[in-house]
């Protein structure tokens, strides 16, 4: 079964105030406050089923799952895809969709249901599907250790093989499926992994409101066998404390009323409960996070002569070139969501006046007390300005301006909040030159509150580039040493020369937030001011 309900999902992120950057000089004050806010997007959740689905197995029934797509520039681009529910004709799938909506797009209903549509438009059978919109509006999230004892035996010749399913009464009175623990083999006495659900999700952030429990014996043709359930509350359940687990009978109804002597199915424990924040990216930023931005600019020789038209350097009559143009794209995208519009911009691999040393960290403004530029288009002039003044040289080093913004974010974290976040933008033509220097600082960087992005102009091999991305594989050092977390961002300027400048601006800014959130989150940083779970 495949679902592609078009909800208008919106696959952007929010990006919010980006601030003026880290130098060695005092940066203009900024006033506070969720500048482009209103560009924000809210979390949705989406819980899936179908019904009377039709049957394509010729021994057994159906084995469906969903999957959602995106409709991105004409065309449908999966999202994600539930688990696969065996010989099910009428599934309830346990993973969510988790989708993001303008707030000004949210659905207006909060349960759709389709009919099921064949590729030729067709009906297909009675199949219908059912889509359940929950916003997340709450970010508390419940963590739970669960563990079984003396479950009933199920399998003639083996013990049972026992998973949990959580359900919550939904708007219709019927019991909705939340989660679902993965399967133990084997044993009458499992134990499950830890798992972490919205608060909403669970109990639609009502602490005293019933949820069911159900325990079952996992059968491989999908036949599984009730083993017992119990109904409890949140409520109840954060009695339980590591040193002091939390019991609760497991009853089998049927059971229960044949035999007098019925005591109960099994045990169910509540090894743990925490309750604690899911802080997201807009939590921090209007909480007071700023993000301290600069740019860099590459003047190395392999650019060419800026006076020639085949220098990726070259302004033509309409007035830019690639680096104009990809400043362009993300600048004016993060000058929205500046408070002041001031950006320090620094360049590397050139000859600077009067000595024509090479300096790999110049303010192109060639005022080092105060590289601020006014918005784009200050960065624009200074760019334009500084050309004919500087000799195109090398070698491309990185790894002076990535250390020189680290060792502001390593200042930052003496403070012990999460008060800043450092991002360098890197606009460049291609090979660096001091790799093993480069994944060094990247590594060191990865521990700090600090994101790098890299814009390769021109069509230069750029596996290098590829090689810090770390989406595929871990980067590490030339010494082996591992980064703690992906901190790099690489996307070639060429894939983006005939589509709208959002285009590329999304992509350069698509990991931030998530990046922002992942170091805040393993230094347990909460966003300043923040209320207790």
């Amino acid at each position: 079964m495949r679902a592609g309900e078009k909800l208008i999902p919106r696959n952007s992120e929010c990006q919010e105030l980006l601030s003026p950057g880290p130098m060695a000089y005092t940066a203009p004050p900024s006033p506070p406050g969720p500048v482009g806010s209103q560009y924000c997007v809210c979390k949705v959740e989406l819980s899936i089923c179908g019904q009377n689905l039709l049957d394509r197995d010729v021994t057994s029934k159906s084995d469906p799952f969903c999957v959602l797509f995106m409709e991105v520039n004409g065309k449908w681009v999966e999202l994600d895809r539930t688990e696969t529910a065996v010989n099910n004709l009428n599934p309830a799938f346990a993973k969510k969709f988790i989708i993001d909506y303008h707030f000004e797009e949210i659905v207006s209903s909060k349960k759709i249901t389709r009919t099921l549509l064949l590729g030729n438009g067709k009906p297909a059978g009675k199949g219908m599907i059912t889509i359940a919109a929950q916003e997340l509006s709450d970010n508390r999230v419940i963590t739970l250790s669960m563990a079984g004892r003396k479950l009933d035996k199920k399998d003639l010749f083996g013990k049972s093989d026992p998973f949990l399913e959580f359900y919550k009464p939904g708007d219709d009175g019927k019991w909705m499926l939340v989660h679902r623990t993965e399967v133990i083999k084997y044993t009458l006495d499992p134990v499950w992994k830890p798992f972490t659900v919205p608060l909403v999700s669970l109990c639609d952030g009502e602490m005293e409101k019933m949820i069911k429990v159900v325990c079952y014996d996992y059968d491989s043709d999908g036949g599984h066998d009730f083993i017992g359930e119990f109904q409890t509350s949140v409520a109840r359940l954060c009695e339980a404390q590591d040193a002091s687990p939390l019991e609760l009978e497991c009853i089998n109804p049927k059971k229960q009323k044949k035999k007098k002597n019925y005591k109960n199915s099994g045990i169910i424990i509540v090894k743990s409960c925490k309750i604690t924040r899911d802080f997201s990216f807009l939590d921090y930023i209007l909480g007071g996070c700023q993000l301290m931005f600069t740019v860099g600019i590459d003047f190395t020789a392999s650019n060419g002569n800026p006076q020639e038209p085949s220098s990726l350097h070259y302004i033509n009559p309409l007035g830019t070139n690639e680096y104009l143009s990809a400043i362009w794209a993300v600048g004016q995208i993060i000058q929205d969501y500046d408070s002041d519009k001031m950006f320090p911009a620094l360049g590397f691999g050139a000859q600077l006046p009067p000595d024509w040393k090479v300096s790999h960290e110049f303010a192109i403004n060639f005022n080092p007390r105060n590289p601020f530029c006014s918005g784009v288009e200050g960065i624009v002039q200074a760019y334009s300005a500084c050309l004919p003044h500087i000799r195109f040289y090398g070698p491309t080093n990185f790894s002076p301006i990535i250390n020189h913004v680290a060792r502001f974010a390593a200042q930052a974290t003496q403070q012990e909040t999460a008060s800043q976040y450092f991002i360098l933008l890197i606009i460049t033509d291609g090979v660096i030159s001091d790799m093993d220097e480069t994944r060094h600082a990247v590594v060191q960087a990865s521990k700090l509150p600090m994101s790098i992005i890299i814009v390769g102009v021109g069509n230069a091999d750029f596996a290098a580039m590829e090689f810090l991305d770390g989406d595929s594989r871990v980067l590490r050092s030339h010494t082996g040493e591992e980064a703690v977390r992906d901190i790099v961002q690489f996307v070639p300027f060429r894939n983006f020369r005939n589509v709208p400048k959002e285009t590329l601006a999304k992509a350069v800014l698509a990991e931030l937030p998530q990046q922002v959130v992942q170091y805040f989150k393993h230094q347990n940083l909460p966003p300043i001011n923040s209320e207790p779970a």
